[in-house]
């Protein structure tokens, strides 16, 4: 039980940027973990916003095209069960992507979504970047983002910065941005953990 419970801690705790951990799965487990999510093309960057000082803790972006990916820089969401390489979480079904979220919102944080309708173009742009870029170095989470956002067509616009409200700040100024909010009442602890990895089930 011990062992099961430690290996849902790695489910992510902590709602900022760390080192990459490695172990990267295979070309042929992402293939085969490919998941396409129905309705439009979208881009949803994510923001951890803390809930005392509004302070943001870390940025990421969700491509749905093709297949649909988290790109998590230096994030801290791991869990065995899902196929993650180079800062790429491949597979993220409903149940995933629920469990991403409950897995970064806890008493001290909230998680901003801020989805857009982008055209197949825009998002296959997107997928190329973020699946080409490589891991990323601790607390650069915003600052990898926004580097490959502004170079898909249509987003040339967006300035490069290392804090994630700041870039939230400026995709709220953009037309077409819906956003959204969740939070949970919780501490955070491997019990988080263990609840994301329920979700995670449900698909």
């Amino acid at each position: 039980m011990i062992r099961f419970v430690t290996s849902l801690a790695v489910v992510g705790l902590l709602a900022a940027c760390a080192p990459n951990a490695g172990d990267d799965a295979s070309v042929e487990r992402v293939a085969a973990a490919a998941y396409q999510a129905p309705g439009p093309n979208t881009l949803t960057i994510f923001t951890m916003v803390n809930n005392r000082t509004g302070a943001g803790g870390h940025t990421s972006l969700m491509v749905n095209g093709s297949q649909r990916v988290i790109f998590d820089p230096a994030g801290s969401f791991r869990d065995p069960r899902m196929a993650e390489r180079a800062d790429v979480l491949y597979g993220v079904t409903p149940g995933w992507l629920q469990a991403y979220k409950s897995a970064h919102a806890r008493a001290s944080f909230h998680v901003v979504s801020q989805e857009i309708v982008v055209t197949q173009a825009q998002a296959e742009r997107a997928m190329q970047l973020v699946r080409a870029n490589g891991p990323v170095a601790g607390a650069f989470c915003a600052n990898s983002t926004t580097n490959l956002l502004r170079q898909v067509p249509g987003f040339e616009g967006i300035k490069t910065t290392f804090y994630p409200v700041k870039f939230m700040e400026q995709l709220e100024a953009m037309p077409g941005v819906t956003t959204t909010r969740y939070y949970e009442n919780d501490e955070g602890d491997v019990i988080d953990a263990l609840r994301a990895a329920q979700l995670a089930k449900t698909l």
